[in-house]
């Protein structure tokens, strides 16, 4: 007879995933046991394992969990009736909005995305794919030039996202107004250089 799922099945899952994003930023995939990371979590470890069969599986619901958030956050905002510059700022301010909070689980994604299987890895990484196009149409609609330059393009697209994801390590404590004012930095950065500052 199949297991049925408890009410606060959800709940408990955000707990692990959480609890896990912690343990595998402070201590790395491969050094993180299930019994730590039950422990962070206030369960057992015969209980994890009612989520969660393997370290593996854990950590691919997390990345899983947040990059697909991120992506239907970043890509899902409504941008219509707004110039390709306001859409920048939009896009950017948003980045760093769904940054906060999130700094375990962005460090884990860094560091431990290289450790599941190559098919697991395309997943996620079709996720990160979604946004960096979304922020390279942004920009191509900026400077239109930009489409007939795919090498340039990549580099303008990755350089934006390189301000954003080192935020951060920096300024892990901002607030939603000290993220404002760092987006309009990098939007201001990326649409008239330092002349704009």
């Amino acid at each position: 007879m199949a297991r049925t799922i408890a009410k606060d099945h959800a709940e408990k899952r955000a707990q692990i995933l959480k609890g896990a994003a912690r343990v595998f930023a402070d201590e790395g995939f491969d050094r993180a046991s299930m019994a730590k990371l039950a422990a962070e979590c206030g369960i057992s470890k015969a209980n994890i394992y009612h989520y969660y069969d393997s370290k593996d599986a854990l950590l691919f619901d997390l990345l899983d969990h947040y990059l697909s958030a991120l992506r239907d956050r970043v890509c899902g905002l409504d941008l219509s009736g707004k110039s390709p510059r306001e859409q920048l700022a939009l896009t950017v301010a948003e980045i760093l909005h769904a940054y906060q909070g999130a700094d375990d689980e962005h460090r884990v994604q860094s560091a431990g995305l290289s450790a599941l299987p190559e098919e697991q890895q395309q997943v996620l990484k079709a996720y990160q794919r979604d946004m960096v196009r979304h922020m390279s149409d942004i920009l191509t609609r900026i400077a239109p030039a930009l489409a007939d330059d795919p090498v340039k393009l990549r580099a303008a697209t990755m350089s934006i996202y390189g301000m954003l994801n080192w935020f951060y390590m920096w300024n892990t404590r901002a607030d939603a107004a000290a993220r404002e004012a760092y987006a309009r930095t990098v939007s201001d950065l990326a649409l008239g250089g330092l002349t704009a500052l």
